[in-house]
This record gives structure tokens, C-alpha cells and sequence, in this order.
């Protein structure tokens, strides 16, 4: 494929009215190509313009444009950590909580210990830390629960682990 004068002329004219490289292309023919067609009127050094994608969206506010509003919150309390009968690895048994507490690569490091619910690796504590209410969740029996203050008739659960 050549470049006569006669394409450029078309291209620079097509150009000129906004057409598509794509739309140039299917009216120079003769296996001339969009790509070809960008090449062609960037050697050329034809002005650049805006994509017609571009064109057809409208202004987004930029972030400068945005006033900020900042809201002050009161501080939360942070409640003390639950660790449980602090047991070791060894000591772990089936029936017993999970619940990780410390850096696994120190000497102090434990496992919760507690009874666990049924059906879940935790205690009832550390079940409602590991698991976030969710209407899309598993039901659990609410009876799960039972002597926790506040858990809802349906409760129903997510694991924040695994989504």
C-alpha cells in the first residue's frame, strides 16, 4: 500500500472533518487500515483531537471541584483484647477456640482455648470478631450464641477471613 498524493489529500481533508481513522480507512480502501491511517497523520503531523469516545462523555468534576467536608467522630474505645485460657499449640484440642493471640514467633504466643461453637473453630467471642452480619450469609441458630448480650433473633453471619 502507497501513499499518493491523492490519499493524503483525502486523509488530510477527512481528517479535518473529525472522521474516524477507522471511517478514513473504509473510504480510502485498498487494504488501508485505521492503524495506517493514525500512522499516516501522525508522520504527517496533522493536529491531534479529541478521541470521538471522549467527545460524546461529559465534563467529570475533578476532585478540586469537590468541596470537602470534614466530619469529626468521636474516638472509639478500644475494648481489651479477649485471650482466653491461653492455650498452646500442644494442649489444642477439637473442641477448642482457635483464636490466635500474639506473634506466632514468640515464646508467648497461644490459642484462645475456650469452648467453641458448634460448626465454627471459635468461642462465641471470637465468633462474632471472625464473623460480620450480612444478608447474604449463612444462617446460624441464634441459640449459637447464647449468653452473648445483644445478638439478634436471626443472626446471620459472614466470614471477614474468606469472604
Amino acid at each position: 500500500m502507497s501513499w499518493s498524493d491523492d490519499r493524503v489529500d483525502i486523509l488530510k481533508k477527512l481528517w479535518g472533518e473529525g472522521k474516524t481513522a477507522a471511517e478514513i480507512a473504509k473510504q480510502l480502501g485498498d487494504g488501508v487500515t485505521r492503524n495506517a491511517v493514525i500512522g499516516k497523520a501522525h508522520r504527517l503531523k496533522l493536529s491531534s483531537r479529541v478521541s470521538p469516545i471522549q467527545q460524546n462523555t461529559k465534563k467529570k468534576k475533578v476532585a478540586s471541584d469537590i468541596p470537602r467536608i470534614v466530619v469529626k467522630r468521636a474516638p472509639q474505645l478500644r475494648q481489651p483484647e479477649f485471650k482466653g485460657k491461653e492455650v498452646s499449640m500442644a494442649e489444642l484440642t477439637e473442641k477448642m477456640c482457635r483464636w490466635p493471640s500474639g506473634d506466632p514467633q514468640s515464646e508467648e504466643f497461644s490459642f484462645c482455648g475456650c469452648t467453641v461453637v458448634e460448626n465454627i473453630p471459635y468461642c462465641s467471642t471470637h465468633a462474632q470478631l471472625a464473623y460480620q452480619v450480612t444478608s447474604r450469609a449463612k444462617k446460624l441458630n441464634p441459640n449459637d450464641f447464647a449468653g452473648d448480650a445483644g445478638t439478634p433473633d436471626d443472626l446471620e453471619i459472614k466470614n471477614v477471613a474468606t469472604g
